[in-house]
């Protein structure tokens, strides 16, 4: 009798925590300090880069730890508040707590919905050029952002182009020492950052000196952001002691954690209270622009270091991980989340083994909130600012452009009509590239390669499966190649290449049903009303392979 195989547990940490190994709680642990050491600053300044109080990147930066430790399907992913969330929050929350804890729930439930109906697949219609255009435009708009911070510059309108052409205007303005530490802080972070990218493993036979040389520049190069945030905090502390201050400081931040509780569903207004529906139509198409995104981010770079590090990972559960993160995170005033690829990367660099290092990470982030935020009041501005831009200037892809324009240089249209709108605004710009991509995808189908061959038949090969929209391009074309030959006392053949959406035929009878029927017997109705040149269609038994 055969065995019957045991069902995979529902929940994705009964999978593996029951095999969990004593061997594996070092590296889980090492991981976790790693990513929680980078999270905390880059928490803060993403806060300030979303238009809200700091302490709201702190309250947005654990719950998705712990939900996706229980949750998740990958081992290196971390959820959390990224460079592109903070800017589609940004955009659609007019700087208010209370609207950014509601788009987080809202956001959260829809993803959630999309799990539970397994929609992932909406998400491979927003095409690369699409995705590539929206992050390159977003890397440069994030970046020239925080650039009045690193000067020292107040009341700049957050508009692209309005903030360009006040910062210029104002350039004469420049704090000269925000500017000199941000820059400082930004060739800092550019040189761990490239001392981390060259440094050699570490082989397990070379000297114990040489192994922990490696891992202490290792971890200095990786938590490069936690010890440039350090190092400007004490250096203002200093200033602050001597009695003057040439920086503009982070301010206070509430000690403490947030209180569970559900999302408000209304807000108080100086001229009465903003209803939930009127909260609603205020975020409009930020409500499938955010979870959408929060989508596309979590599941590519769960994808991406899936096969990179040899495992697979469930779409579907990885929707549920992050609506439920973002839904339980609304309860403690979390903005939205989603993965976040920089801390992705330094989970999958310190060798973590199992989700349970996101456990270690929450949990530094919760100490953070409860003892250390008094120190927070010293961080300059400028160390945050420097924070950012080095965190996303690596999603500028110019490469893309060059690529598209040797391999298929159609898709350089919605790229670049993605990349200019979003200068804009960050959702026409994703709106136009997506509709602009449908166009081309539904152009493909409606016109698909047609190789016609003459010789004693007339060769029709189709270079894709043949749909509805079609029909007439396939008949015009068929008719007007039979048509244009010499006459002949006998009808000409037209032979068409069966392939697979194509209906077969037998015995000169269509046996497909509705729309493959229709198209099947569409060629020879048409060519028999030109009765002056009859055409006889033959259909290949086998696909007829294009040369």
């Amino acid at each position: 009798m055969p065995r019957s195989r045991c069902p995979r547990p529902a929940l994705p940490v009964l999978r593996w925590l029951p095999r969990y190994s004593r061997a594996w709680l070092p590296l889980d642990l090492l991981a976790g300090l790693a990513v929680g050491l980078t999270a905390v600053p880059q928490a803060l300044a993403y806060a300030e880069l979303a238009g809200l109080p700091l302490q709201y990147g702190l309250y947005s930066s654990f719950m998705g730890c712990f939900v996706y430790c229980l949750l998740g399907t990958a081992k290196d992913v971390t959820l959390g508040p990224t460079a592109i969330m903070s800017l589609l929050v940004s955009s659609y929350t007019f700087h208010q707590p209370g609207y950014a804890v509601l788009l987080a729930f809202l956001s959260g439930c829809i993803q959630l919905a999309m799990g539970l109906l397994r929609l992932g697949l909406l998400l491979d219609f927003i095409s690369c050029p699409v995705i590539k255009g929206f992050t390159s435009a977003a890397s440069i708009t994030i970046s020239f952002n925080q650039v009045k911070n690193i000067l020292g510059l107040q009341e700049i309108p957050r508009q692209f182009f309005l903030q360009v052409y006040e910062t210029l205007r104002r350039i004469g303005e420049t704090r000269a020492g925000d500017a000199v530490l941000g820059l400082s802080c930004l060739a800092a972070l550019a040189g761990l950052r490239a001392m981390k990218s060259r440094l050699p493993q570490a082989a397990p036979t070379e000297p114990l000196a040489v192994r922990i040389s490696y891992l202490i520049v290792w971890i200095t190069a990786t938590a490069r952001n936690a010890l440039v945030v350090l190092f400007a905090g004490l250096v203002a502390y200093s200033f602050q002691v001597l009695g003057s201050q040439p920086f503009r400081l982070t301010g206070s931040i509430p000690q403490g954690l947030p209180a569970f509780q559900p999302p408000r569903f209304s807000l108080a207004a100086p001229n009465g209270t903003v209803p939930f529906h009127s909260m609603v139509q205020d975020m409009g198409v930020g409500l499938a622009v955010v979870p959408l995104m929060g989508l596309l981010e979590t599941v590519a770079i769960a994808k991406a270091f899936a096969s990179q590090n040899g495992y697979r990972i469930d779409p579907d559960q990885e929707l549920l991980a992050l609506g439920v993160a973002n839904v339980l995170g609304s309860f403690v005033s979390s903005f939205p989340i989603t993965g976040s690829f920089g801390r992705t990367a330094v989970n999958a660099q310190s060798g973590v083994c199992t989700p349970a290092g996101g456990l270690v990470t929450g949990a530094l982030v919760l100490l953070s909130l409860a003892y250390l935020t008094s120190l927070f009041y010293y961080i300059p501005k400028a160390a945050l600012a420097a924070v950012i831009i080095s965190a996303v200037v690596p999603m500028f892809d110019a490469g893309i452009f060059r690529t598209l324009w040797r391999v298929k240089r159609l898709d350089l249209v919605p790229l670049c009509v993605t990349f200019l709108l979003c200068f804009w605004e960050v959702q026409y710009g994703i709106v136009a590239g997506v509709l602009v991509s449908g166009v081309l995808l539904l152009y493909s189908i409606a016109r698909p390669p047609i190789k016609v061959s003459e010789g004693s038949v007339l060769l029709v090969q189709l270079g894709s499966s043949l749909h509805f929209p079609a029909v007439e391009h396939l008949r015009d074309t068929v008719c007007s190649r039979a048509l244009a030959g010499p006459r002949s006392p006998s009808a000409p053949v037209c032979r068409l290449g069966r392939i697979p959406a194509f209906p077969q035929l037998g015995g000169g009878r269509a046996q497909g049903s509705g729309a493959g029927g229709q198209q099947g017997r569409a060629p020879h109705q048409h060519c028999r009303e030109h009765r002056a040149h009859p055409v006889r269609p033959v259909w290949a038994e086998r696909p007829v392979p294009l040369q």
